[in-house]
C-alpha cells in the first residue's frame, strides 16, 4: 500500500485544512517544493497535491507552486483541484505531472473524464469527496445527491487509473479515516482505491493496510507534519 504525503496549496504555501473549511487552515511551510523534496528524499514514491484555490476556482490557482513541485522532485505526483477541461489535463501532463485527479468534473462532466482517460491512460484518477455517504463539489462547498459508489461504479469501464476517496468531515480532523466506507467502496469496484481524510496515525494505516480488500494506498498531510506518524517507519511497514 502506497503513501501518498499531501501537500494543499492555498495562496503559494503547504497548508492543512480542517474538515475543508478554508477558513480552518494551518500554514506548515511557505516553500512546497522543499516540502515535497523532503518527502521524496524520506523514501516516498508518490506525493499528493491539492490546488485548494483552485478548487474553488475552478481553474488553477497556484500554479506556480505546483511546477516548483515537479522541478525539484524526481518521484510521480498527482494533482487535484482546478482541473476541470481537457487543456488543462494535457497542460499539467506536459508540464510532467503524473496523474490528474478530476473531481467536480466527474460529476458534472462525465464524458470529459472518459474522453482523459482515453487520451491519457494511466494519467487519470477520479476524486470523490463526500459527506455521509452523498458526493460534495466545487472545494467541498456543494453537496450533491449522488451516492459514492453510484459515482464509482459509473466509471468502471471508463479506465480511470484510481479512484482516490475523501470522507470530508474526517479530514484534518485526526480521528482516523472512515475505513468501513473506503473498505466497502473497494470492494464495489475493481478500479484502485487511495483512502483520503483522517489518517492519523501508524494504527490508521495499518488498518487500512489490513481492512480485508486490497487498498492502492492512503493519503496524509497534517499527522505527517504534526508528527503523528514517523515517515519512516510508516513507509517500512506499507512496504514489508
Amino acid at each position: 500500500m502506497i503513501l501518498y504525503p499531501a501537500i494543499d496549496l492555498k495562496d503559494g504555501q503547504c497548508v492543512r485544512l480542517l474538515r475543508g473549511e478554508m477558513e480552518a487552515a494551518t500554514v506548515f511551510n511557505d516553500n512546497p517544493a522543499a516540502q515535497a523534496k523532503a518527502f521524496a528524499d524520506a523514501g516516498c514514491n508518490w506525493i499528493h497535491l491539492v490546488d485548494l484555490n483552485g478548487a474553488f476556482a475552478g481553474e488553477p490557482v497556484n500554479a506556480a507552486a505546483v511546477e516548483g513541485i515537479l522541478a525539484a522532485i524526481d518521484v510521480p505526483a498527482q494533482l487535484g483541484g482546478g482541473i476541470r477541461d481537457m487543456a488543462t489535463i494535457s497542460t499539467w501532463i506536459e508540464k510532467g505531472l503524473s496523474r490528474v485527479i478530476l473531481g467536480t468534473v466527474a460529476v458534472e462532466n462525465p464524458d470529459l473524464v472518459r474522453q482523459a482517460a482515453r487520451e491519457f491512460p494511466g494519467k487519470v484518477a477520479v476524486g470523490i469527496d463526500a459527506r455521509n455517504g452523498r458526493v460534495a463539489t466545487k472545494g467541498w462547498a456543494e453537496e450533491t445527491d449522488v451516492m459514492v459508489t453510484d459515482l464509482a461504479k459509473s466509471f468502471e469501464d471508463a479506465g480511470v487509473a484510481a479512484i482516490i476517496y475523501t470522507d470530508i468531515n474526517r479530514d484534518g480532523a485526526m480521528q482516523g479515516p472512515n475505513i468501513d466506507a473506503t473498505a466497502d467502496l473497494a470492494r464495489a469496484v475493481s478500479i484502485p482505491v487511495i483512502a483520503s481524510g483522517g489518517v492519523s496515525s501508524m494504527a490508521d494505516l495499518i488498518a487500512l493496510r489490513d481492512c480485508g480488500v486490497t487498498l492502492d494506498g492512503a493519503i496524509s498531510g497534517r499527522a505527517l507534519y504534526d508528527g503523528a506518524i514517523d515517515l519512516a517507519e510508516a513507509l517500512t511497514a506499507l512496504n514489508a
